[in-house]
């Protein structure tokens, strides 16, 4: 598989260049090639993208009047589509910075082009009031793109980019705008407020129930938002969370024969987790798993998977499985040890059993 660096590797670079001198001859698409692609083989991701904006930075033309007019002609002829953006995006942000006048409008018009989430962060932070006069009028901008843009590039801690320290201390500008877009009819803008208000939840738990309980009363689009926006708070058993998506915390739920099969197993292998529940009431039930890993200074939180939701009837067991395999992942190492396997329903743990894994090849 391919390495997301080699999206911006000479071949593409190239092209941009080729669409910027198309949209303006006096561009000097050599130049810009060569400062481009010097050494960029060597670079990671992140430096890439300076490397061609900083190049973009030599070559442009200096008044960003014109540079805007450069990059609109080329938008507009179909060109700087996808990963070519990005670069694109992080030339505005940085050689533009202090213009938002033409920068804010120029990255609504990128943003469809991939996304322009990361690039308008900066202006938040250096020209607050004006950035958020932009993205209140862009919540009802016929584009869902920018609509959008409006969301994402606001998300207090957006995976890797700049965070917002002001929107993390204060979610309150963001919660109004996120009001608008709630109930957006795009699913992309949505789910980007979905995201969004699971960004809030974790510094913030209050703020983000109070939001989802309006929009779980106004939502013409189903619950997915409110949803998708406390699954934190879901995984972490949160009272208030589970009452608004129609889980009682403590509705009385009993388990019986929890046990992993089998008990010992070298890393790499997999174990089955079976359990039964027992409701003493017809119970609407979220059932998760936890699995507390072993670190190197011994056993870690528990990490939470999901497992089903499941109309547990009164009187009746019910019975479940699942299969987990403990092998190394790009996000975990999995270390010889004890592991607590831990059921959880509607938030409360119900039970724990140890699965004890040891080194690979010696079960």
């Amino acid at each position: 598989m391919a390495d997301f660096k080699d999206e911006l590797s000479p071949e593409p670079i190239a092209r941009l260049g080729l669409e910027l001198a198309a949209a303006a001859p006096s561009f000097d698409q050599t130049a810009f090639e060569r400062l481009a692609v010097a050494g960029i083989g060597e670079l990671e991701m992140k430096h890439r993208i300076d490397r061609i904006a900083g190049a973009l930075s030599a070559t442009m033309p200096p008044r960003p009047e014109d540079a805007d007019q450069l990059i609109r002609a080329a938008v507009d002829d179909g060109g700087i589509q996808g990963w070519a953006s990005i670069p694109v995006n992080a030339y505005v942000a940085s050689a533009m910075l202090d213009r938002p006048d033409i920068a804010l409008p120029l990255l609504a018009a990128l943003t469809s082009r991939y996304t322009a989430e990361f690039a308008i962060r900066p202006f938040i932070d250096a020209h607050y009031e004006v950035a958020m006069e932009h993205l209140r009028s862009w919540t009802t901008d016929p584009d869902e793109h920018v609509r959008r843009l409006v969301s994402e590039g606001t998300r207090p801690r957006l995976p890797w980019a700049q965070q917002l320290p002001r929107f993390i201390a204060d979610p309150t500008p963001t919660l109004a705008l996120l009001d608008i877009l709630a109930d957006d009819e795009s699913l992309y803008v949505r789910r980007s407020v979905a995201n969004h208000l699971n960004d809030i939840s974790k510094d913030h738990p209050d703020a983000a129930l109070a939001a989802a309980t309006r929009w779980s009363r106004t939502a013409t689009h189903g619950d997915f938002v409110v949803r998708h926006g406390l699954r934190t708070l879901v995984k972490r058993g949160h009272p208030g969370a589970l009452t608004i998506l129609g889980f009682d915390h403590d509705s009385p739920i009993e388990i019986t024969d929890l046990a992993c099969s089998p008990a010992v197993i070298s890393i790499g292998d997999t174990t089955t987790i079976s359990f039964t529940l027992h409701a003493a009431d017809s119970t609407r039930t979220a059932i998760d798993y936890l699995v507390h890993y072993q670190g190197v200074r011994g056993p870690k939180a528990g990490k939470v998977f999901k497992l089903t939701v499941r109309d547990l009837p009164a009187g009746e067991p019910v019975h479940f499985v699942r299969q987990h395999r403990f092998g190394h992942v790009s996000i975990r190492t999995i270390h010889p040890g004890p592991h607590r396997i831990e059921v959880q329903a509607n938030g409360r743990v119900l039970g724990a059993t140890v699965v004890d894994v040891i080194a690979d090849g010696s079960a």
